[in-house]
């Protein structure tokens, strides 16, 4: 087996919300040193939506520039105005990113005629590789298996797939579906606990957020699983599961994320574009308890 497990990074900022990008090097210098398979800058860990464009091509530099062909580097570039996507993702290609990742417009939901139509578009505007983001809690709407199999057939720089979808059925009918057309059309689980069920069923791992907490829990697994060894498998599929309470401390989970690893040393500030909310004294408690029992950090 291939197993890969990306990292979707989260963006640090200073407290008057400017991109903290020495906290964000040492982010990236640790997953790289726990061996890290890639790294997804301006996903949704990495709150693009609360960024200027300014911000996103300035961070998307930085990190090619700092992680230098350690990892892998896909930028997230989606964009409620579309004409401004391809551009973006252009200029991050030239950049020296390995490709980017587009999830599809929201507030609206669209079919799969505008499904095909907008990858078709990006794909023939953008010069590099394209994963698709399929993203269905928070666009309202699924990219369907048969536009993603039509939209690979047709698009060689269509080269993968983020399918954030609680259980595995979607993923499953994508392998299904890609795979045997596209061996090499890359399929990723956008939950951690999906991870050796996605490779189990003929997919490629993980693009997902626990790594940013436990890089080396995520990437032993990759090992275990690509070993072929049931037992550690099975002993790091348990502890991912307990680590998936990380994500319902509280909601949104993107500050309990970011103030996890601002515990652990990595980041200066677990500050979050507005409105995302600041956690109080006893959030910020419960998230040291999960630390504690999880032990990763002493109690």
């Amino acid at each position: 087996m291939n197993a890969k497990w990306i990292c979707p990074a989260i963006t640090p900022f200073h407290r008057d919300g400017t991109i903290d990008f020495e906290s964000a090097g040492r982010l990236y210098d640790h997953l790289a040193a726990n061996d890290m398979d890639g790294v997804l800058i301006g996903g949704s860990l990495g709150e693009f939506f609360g960024q200027t464009l300014a911000q996103r091509e300035a961070l998307a530099r930085f990190a090619t520039e700092r992680i230098a062909g350690r990892m892998k580097v896909i930028i997230g570039t989606a964009n409620m105005i579309a004409e401004e996507i391809a551009p973006l993702s252009n200029t991050c290609l030239e950049a020296g990113a390995d490709a980017v990742m587009i999830v599809p417009p929201f507030y609206f939901s669209f079919g799969d005629s505008e499904m095909y139509r907008f990858y078709s578009r990006m794909a023939e505007e953008i010069h590099g590789p394209v994963y698709i983001y399929n993203f269905p809690d928070r666009t309202g709407y699924t990219i369907s298996p048969s536009v993603v199999r039509r939209l690979a057939e047709e698009n060689d720089n269509i080269v993968g797939i983020k399918d954030t979808i609680a259980g595995m059925d979607h993923t499953r009918e994508l392998i299904k579906a890609v795979k045997p057309i596209r061996p090499d059309f890359e399929i990723y689980s956008g939950f951690d606990d999906n991870f050796a069920h996605n490779v189990l069923s003929g997919g490629n791992g993980s693009i997902c957020g626990l790594s940013n907490l436990v890089p080396r829990l995520c990437t032993d697994w990759v090992k275990a699983v690509n070993a072929g060894d049931l037992e550690q498998t099975s002993r790091f599929q348990q502890k991912i599961n307990r680590c998936m309470d990380i994500y319902f401390i509280g909601a949104p989970f993107v500050p309990y994320v970011k103030e996890a690893v601002r515990q652990c040393g990595i980041i200066e500030s677990a500050k979050c574009t507005f409105p995302i909310p600041e956690l109080d004294e006893a959030e910020q408690k419960k998230v040291h308890d999960f630390l504690v029992r999880e032990e990763i950090l002493p109690a």
